[in-house]
């Protein structure tokens, strides 16, 4: 890692003392401290956060956090921060960046300075301007909104879950569990068809449907009706569907609103180079918030817990100028609904041809063939066939390899 001489305060008028700074709360900040302490960085780490909690995990919100299963996602110990001296700055959003000058400015009007920074703000979550004022309305993505949606629950009758991926499914998953009656309602012909296709996604629907759940596809909000609350909402087909409950769960943007005057390349996310390295001197991007170079050169950002970690080993080998760094390895991503958890390995597409291997009504098994080659797998219910999957992917193995006789 290249140093620069630690810059203190003069007179008050000065950035702080300089080291890693990390810009953004969650995961991957957590991830990126860990590495840099695993790997004998002893400098000043300070982590800077939005929000007022200390850094948690956000799986949990969309399931056992909303039906009260668990109480606590934090993803350390407070203790752990004093212990590899880091330095939370919680509650305060940083504003914009002076890549020239290695200073953050953050919402309090603090400067902070910087050898190193690291972007991890994640993801703000898309709105629906129509919902926005009214009571019974959320957006799931932080721990005060899970707060609130579990405590509407509670005595919620009808919900209306808008936006069938991962979080729309799950939540109304989990408000099924609750005893609320979930309508949910996607654009696309089938939940998470734009992620695994339309056959996978059909059979996601059908394990929803036979949760109780109404699943409405290929269909739209087009209206709202309530005075302070919400009452009713209206489907683009005229379907008038009552609720005293609705989530919108139709996807979030990159949070790089406030790199807008940085200089620093943006589109769909912070630009970054194989190992995170952003366009500005000494600046990285880790997590959901980074669309990183892939090795056939495409710009990809992955939304995915167990991407953050190899992102974080990467990433910090780079920083440090380690020897030896690792290869990214296959992506990986769950979803649980219900009793089953739906796992995914490799790079699906909605334009894949899709094998189904398995299939008893509830648990399944697709594998997804590109160009003849096995790209990926995805398994709902059956976790033993995602372990044995992995090695074959990696390795590029032609789809009559892995499928078994006719």
């Amino acid at each position: 890692m290249r140093r620069r001489e630690g810059r203190l305060r003069d007179g008050g008028s000065g950035p702080a003392v300089s080291g890693v700074l990390i810009v953004g709360a969650g995961l991957a900040a957590v991830r990126t401290t860990e590495q840099l302490r695993r790997n004998g960085f002893d400098g000043p780490i300070t982590v800077v956060g939005a929000e007022d909690h200390p850094p948690y995990d956000r799986p949990p919100l969309s399931k056992q956090m909303l039906r009260g299963e668990i109480h606590d996602v934090a993803l350390k110990p407070a203790e752990f921060y004093g212990q590899h001296q880091i330095t939370l700055r919680l509650g305060v959003p940083a504003l914009g960046i002076d890549a020239a000058a290695h200073t953050v400015a953050l919402a309090d009007g603090e400067t902070l300075g910087y050898d190193q920074l690291v972007i991890a703000t994640g993801l703000v979550p898309q709105r629906i301007a129509a919902f926005e004022d009214l009571d019974g309305s959320y957006v799931l993505r932080s721990l005060d909104d899970c707060a609130a949606l579990r405590s509407h629950a509670a005595s919620a009758r009808r919900a209306v879950v808008i936006g069938a991926g991962f979080i729309g499914c799950e939540v109304a998953a989990s408000l099924r569990g609750l005893g609320v009656q979930v309508v949910l309602v996607e654009p696309q012909a089938a939940p998470l068809a734009g992620v695994l296709g339309d056959q996978a996604g059909a059979l996601i629907a059908r394990l929803h449907r036979d949760e109780g759940v109404d699943v409405r596809t290929g269909v739209t909000v087009d209206a709202v009706a309530g005075g302070e609350a919400v009452e009713s909402v209206t489907l683009s087909d005229g379907s008038v569907i009552e609720a005293d409950l609705v989530v919108v769960g139709i996807g979030s943007r990159p949070a790089t609103e406030w790199l807008r005057s940085s200089g620093i390349d943006v589109a769909d996310g912070v630009v970054c180079d194989a190992v995170g390295r952003t366009s500005a001197p000494d600046v990285w991007a880790i997590g959901d918030v980074a669309c990183w170079r892939a090795a056939d050169g495409a710009q990809v950002r992955v939304e995915h817990w167990s991407n953050v970690a190899e992102q974080a080993k990467i990433l910090v080998a780079a920083m440090l100028d380690l020897d030896s760094a690792p290869s990214p390895g296959v992506p990986y991503f769950w979803s649980d609904q219900y009793d089953v958890k739906i796992q995914c390995l490799g790079h699906p597409r909605a334009g894949d041809t899709v094998h189904l291997v398995e299939d008893d009504c509830r648990r399944f098994v697709a594998y997804y063939e590109r160009d003849g080659v096995l790209v990926a797998v995805v398994a709902a219910g059956v976790p033993e066939k995602i372990r044995t999957a992995r090695a074959g992917i990696a390795a590029g193995v032609a789809i009559s390899e892995v499928l078994q006789p006719a």
